[in-house]
């Protein structure tokens, strides 16, 4: 299923999905640092949810028959600032992980690999979905500004995320 330029492709995008999870983990810790159980608990969840799309591919490319090339993972960053900062540094990691899945499509495209297009138009949807979703939390963040009774409501909300979501 996997010629040599495919498999690579894969192989990176495995390694920046997890690396993805860390960022997410990252995050959470600061969040628990500055007291935001709720957004804490909404980054944790990011977390096992990126790990769950390092999985997909990790297995997309065992049952397609190539071999799965694990690379280092890069620490992740920390010390984002405010709820907003770590936000927009959110929004751009995500923009950051669509441009990489729109290239592997484009990739998988070049290649002709049909079965491989296939599944990375499941990730496109699932990026278009992350970057709407930080994009609205981004966007309530900003109506907050400075307002910390606000911050604790939104706060919240946050925690009321369900793994299923």
């Amino acid at each position: 299923m996997f010629n040599k330029s495919v498999l690579a492709g894969f192989n990176d995008q495995i390694t920046k999905e997890f690396y993805s999870a860390f960022v997410y983990l990252s995050m959470a810790a600061h969040f628990e640092e500055m007291n935001l159980p709720g957004f804490a608990h909404w980054m944790r969840l990011q977390y096992h949810e990126e790990l769950g799309h390092g999985n997909r591919l990790f297995d997309l490319v065992l049952n397609g028959g190539g071999k799965v090339e694990l690379e280092a993972i890069d620490k992740p960053p920390s010390g984002f600032g405010g709820a907003l900062s770590v936000m927009k540094k959110a929004l751009a990691h995500e923009q950051s992980v669509t441009k990489s899945i729109n290239d592997l499509y484009e990739l998988t495209l070049k290649e002709k690999n049909y079965p491989a297009q296939l599944e990375i138009q499941w990730f496109i949807g699932e990026q278009a979905e992350e970057e709407k979703t930080v994009t609205d939390i981004v966007a309530q963040l900003e109506m907050v500004g400075d307002n910390k009774p606000a911050l604790l409501v939104l706060d919240h909300q946050m925690a009321g995320r369900s793994a299923t979501e």
